[in-house]
């Protein structure tokens, strides 16, 4: 049995390659919204540790938008065109 919790687990996956919430979420069988939570804890628990969690932030499919308030989100919809494709957001933890 791993005794690892989902967090630590996600924790050493991003730290491996990146990952988006949906990405998160199916390999850890939890919601696209707890797997965001997760990622925001683990964004402030990397504080002093020589490791940082680096976000590609949301992207509008149709205009390229990417400014949005809250990189660790997924936006429903672009402010900019109002278009509802937008890339989410990706993840990784690397070492400072």
């Amino acid at each position: 049995m791993d005794d690892q919790t989902t967090r630590e687990r996600i924790l050493d996956t991003l730290r491996d390659r990146p990952e988006t919430p949906s990405g998160l979420a199916e390999a850890f069988d939890v919601s696209r919204g707890t797997a965001l939570t997760h990622v925001r804890h683990l964004s402030k628990s990397l504080d002093g540790t020589g490791e940082e969690l680096l976000v590609k932030p949301p992207e509008c499919r149709n205009c390229g938008f990417d400014g949005f308030d809250d990189p660790v989100n997924v936006p429903s919809r672009c402010p900019e065109c109002k278009n509802e494709g937008i890339e989410e957001p990706a993840f990784v933890v690397e070492n400072v």
